[in-house]
């Protein structure tokens, strides 16, 4: 490979939180989201440091991860940032190749190319360091055929509710500090091969209130998009300052989750018990003029508060959670393509209008 040569990434293998509490946070993940029980490791699988949970819908899979003792590495990650991503894995067919070409064209080591194997095969996986204390994790599965990972057992409770008809990860925003982005950007593009697919400045994405700034870095095959964000200076403190005060520094700020039928998931989630970013009324009002016809009912949307986009390659359906832990740091986007390649930029100013109410209950603002 060159030195402008994309890494093969073939797209993502696994997103992992640390959080406080593991079962809770699977039950959350099952019964408000729809994710299947996969696999677990823990003390009966010999681990004496951590216990994970495995869930999957469709190609999502997330692995949920707590600490068994204060003083391991996990508890400490969650004593300062809270429940939050820590490994975003990346699918690969040659795990020791990429990770030794990213570390040839700059990259900061995470864990050296190892091998894991139990009677289901093995698993090689090697890591490098982005943002924070965000890694990436090279993962080679090609000669793997169990459940996850080896030392992971099936997991199988009586409690395996509905899926909501999410697909799999649009993208993953991750949120840096003041004058970071760029820097950021550019070790995607030096070290990953990604190319800019989009960039948002302080005009495209602000209010009376509050500005970011953005750039959406994207792998060859456009499996892989990670959109960083920095703050932008404004009358207020925006909800990229209010994530770094609580997220004690960057971090992934949401992970985007595709669906084909955004009216039906969001319904369902609703009735599952997810809360979502409130959109106005008057939103609706001028929608058909901004985004022309769509196939999708535009009552249905207002009901279901969908946000509507278009760009040159056609439109998105969006919506935003409230974040889904104590701090008001990570949520999700629930997000439907209908050729867009876009990122929403016609709704940001009334995302950031509903993020900014948020914030105000909050007195974060």
């Amino acid at each position: 490979m060159t030195k402008n040569t994309c890494l093969p990434l073939k797209g993502t293998d696994y997103v992992e939180f640390y959080v406080g509490n593991a079962k809770q946070a699977a039950h959350y993940y099952q019964s408000a989201f729809g994710f299947q029980p996969v696999a677990y490791a823990g003390l009966e699988t010999g681990l004496k440091d951590r216990t994970s949970y495995v869930l999957r819908q469709d190609k999502i899979t997330f692995v949920l991860t707590a600490a068994l003792h204060p003083d391991s590495p996990i508890a400490q990650h969650h004593l300062k940032h809270g429940d939050g991503v820590k490994v975003i894995a990346l699918w690969v067919d040659d795990a020791v190749q990429v990770y030794n070409e990213a570390v040839a064209r700059g990259a900061t080591s995470y864990q050296e190319p190892q091998i894991l194997e139990d009677k289901d095969g093995k698993v090689v996986s090697a890591g490098v360091y982005t943002y924070g204390e965000t890694v990436h994790l090279f993962i080679q599965r090609s000669e793997y055929h169990g459940a996850f990972l080896p030392g992971f057992i099936p997991w199988q409770p009586s409690y395996q509710p509905a899926n909501t008809g999410l697909l799999f990860v649009d993208h993953i925003v991750g949120n840096v500090n003041w004058n970071e982005m760029d820097k950021v950007a550019e070790y995607y593009r030096t070290v990953f091969g990604f190319d800019q697919l989009i960039s948002f400045d302080d005009k495209d994405i602000s209010t009376e209130y509050t500005a970011l700034k953005s750039k959406v870095m994207a792998n060859d095959n456009f499996m892989v998009k990670f959109p960083i964000n920095e703050p932008a200076h404004g009358l207020k403190k925006s909800q990229i300052e209010e994530f770094l005060d609580f997220y004690i520094g960057p971090g992934s700020q949401h992970v985007a989750m595709a669906t084909d039928n955004i009216a039906i998931t969001i319904a369902h989630l609703r009735a599952n018990g997810v809360e979502f970013l409130d959109v106005p009324d008057s939103y609706y009002d001028t929608v058909k003029m901004r985004v022309g016809e769509i196939a999708e009912d535009i009552e249905l949307m207002k009901k279901l508060r969908i946000l509507i986009d278009r760009d040159d390659e056609g439109y998105l359906l969006q919506l935003f959670t409230k974040p889904v832990q104590d701090r008001p740091t990570f949520f999700f986007e629930i997000i439907q393509r209908r050729g867009a390649k876009s990122f929403g930029k016609g709704n940001f100013k009334a995302l950031f209008e509903s993020i900014e109410l948020e914030q105000s209950k909050r007195g974060t603002l």
